[in-house]
């Protein structure tokens, strides 16, 4: 059972290397495995004495701080659910998933993100504060609670435990709610330190936020179950300028970025080279597609070997990778081969491809999502013939690597954030002076696509690209907002009369450039 579960697993690291460093808040304070243990456990009293038990949800709204780190693994060793939600959320996109993940308490730091804190008055749910002073010290909440020890000592944390609730955005709805369990994130993590070897020897410094499941289960949680340690920016937050400088002091051995982190980190290098480069085992790239060019100048810039990655919510994050250089070669364009799951090219009818076949990637394995939240008909649409349905068509080649050459789905990948073009649509139909409006994904340089939309005006309405961008300011998260407006009299349209994004994307892409459409994003 201490394998299957995450508690598991971070209770035997506690105990085999109790010293070791497990967190460190750049140019403050560090924390060892067992005093990391300690907080956690500490903190769960509190919450259960502010009346959260098991099954129930808590929300977290935080940069990338050790109270996050501390309050999430508190909510996971109460049995209970943690949701982690991104800061940069509207007040109306914080009251859906709130609403959605039916959470009980809101934690946030002691500067509180108002916009979450509005949602949750909206919604009658408790907020608390939470702030660790210093190493030495615990982490007090603002419900001001009192810990019960005993009554943690007495949870025994079960492999069915729903431990982590995410969103994953759908092509065709709002946001579908990913419930996993103790035994997904177990899974998922054991396998990431298994396919990179993962010890009490490394280091990674966390460069992206820490609500995503590729920085939480990747960085952060698989470094912590192999007794490695994980340094947080001081400020919260990735910074290209101090990004070597903690990397150098923490003794890094990897990281991993999605790659419009890694074209800013390369960008740097270009205008201003540190002295002096940690020697990395490996970089990882994943949540988008990395152009071979940028692999290879990532590989020439600091001498390690970068392995791009597979992954989504519905899988605890991995599903394939390229090998370690002592494993295998790794192959540019791909993938790689799948880790810890089975994986299969489907056709339609469910029949298994052979090499060399397009089909759609499907998996199927313990780490896994048992469906989505209260979503029977996604449920029936991603789980047929005994496999989850990723919407992603891929072909295998004669080494078992994974190349991806197209998608089902129409999720815009922007720099390896998934944004669903319905829920931007919707908020564009929903200014008064739109009549249709349609969002799409097109090529971009720095993020791989970027959002574009087209909208035509209702009659009689004086309506800007500037004022859509402002309206879609206020009731979009910064980065869903689209970076250009196409203002027309109509829209194109199949000959069935159907809007298809990629038909209304080369339509308007073709009347200012010659670019095409990218095939996907990984």
């Amino acid at each position: 059972m201490e394998n299957q579960t995450l508690t598991g697993l971070l209770k035997k690291v506690a105990s085999e290397f109790p010293n070791r460093r497990a967190l460190s808040v750049s140019g403050k304070f560090d924390l060892t495995h067992a005093r990391l243990q300690e907080l956690v456990d500490h903190a769960a009293s509190l919450l259960i004495a502010s009346g959260i038990g098991p099954n129930d949800t808590v929300a977290l709204t935080f940069p990338n701080t050790v109270e996050f780190v501390v309050m999430f693994l508190a909510v996971v060793r109460c049995r209970a659910t943690a949701a982690p939600l991104n800061a940069a959320y509207t007040a109306e996109e914080f009251e859906f998933y709130l609403s959605d993940s039916e959470s009980k308490l809101l934690i946030t730091p002691e500067d509180p993100i108002q916009a979450a804190k509005a949602a949750a008055t909206k919604l009658n749910i408790p907020h608390v504060t939470a702030n660790l002073a210093s190493a030495t010290s615990h982490v007090t909440l603002s419900s001001a609670a009192e810990s019960s020890p005993d009554l943690v000592s007495q949870l025994v944390n079960d492999v069915s435990d729903v431990a982590l609730f995410l969103h994953t955005s759908g092509t065709t709805s709002r946001p579908k709610g990913v419930p996993l369990t103790q035994l997904n994130l177990a899974s998922s993590v054991q396998n990431i330190k298994s396919v990179y070897k993962l010890a009490e020897s490394d280091s990674t410094v966390i460069v992206l936020p820490l609500f995503h499941v590729h920085r939480l289960i990747a960085a952060l949680l698989s470094s912590l179950i192999a007794g490695a340690s994980v340094p947080l920016p001081a400020a919260g937050r990735f910074s290209a300028s101090p990004f070597w400088a903690d990397m150098l002091s923490y003794n890094a051995t990897w990281y991993t970025a999605v790659p419009t982190i890694h074209q800013i980190i390369l960008d740097r290098h270009g205008s201003k080279p540190e002295p002096k480069y940690p020697k990395l085992r490996f970089i990882r790239s994943c949540s988008a597609s990395l152009a071979p060019s940028i692999l290879e100048r990532l590989e020439e810039s600091f001498g390690a070997p970068v392995l791009e990655a597979y992954a989504m919510t519905e899988a605890t994050h991995l599903m394939c990778s390229n090998p370690l250089p002592e494993d295998g070669p790794h192959k540019p364009g791909s993938v790689g081969r799948p880790v810890g799951q089975e994986l299969a090219i489907l056709d339609e009818k469910g029949l298994v491809q052979p090499e060399g076949v397009n089909g759609e990637v499907c998996i199927r394995g313990p780490n896994v999502t048992k469906g989505y939240k209260n979503n029977p008909e996604a449920n029936k649409a991603a789980f047929l013939f005994g496999w989850f349905h990723t919407g992603d068509i891929g072909v295998l080649d004669s080494d078992g690597f994974l190349s991806l050459v197209g998608r089902i789905k129409e999720l815009i990948n922007r720099g390896g954030e998934k944004i669903s073009p319905i829920e931007v649509d919707s908020v564009l139909l929903s200014h008064p002076g739109i009549e249709q409006g349609v969002s799409f994904g097109v090529p971009d340089d720095k993020y791989g696509e970027e959002i574009n939309c087209a909208i035509i005006p209702r009659e009689g309405a004086s309506i800007d690209e500037e004022e859509v961008l402002r309206f879609c300011k206020k009731n979009l998260a910064s980065f869903k907002v689209p970076k250009k407006v196409f203002i027309t009299d109509s829209l194109p349209k199949t000959a069935t009369g159907k809007i298809q994004r990629r038909i209304v994307a080369e339509h308007f892409l073709a009347q200012i450039s010659t670019a095409k459409v990218p095939k996907f994003g990984a």
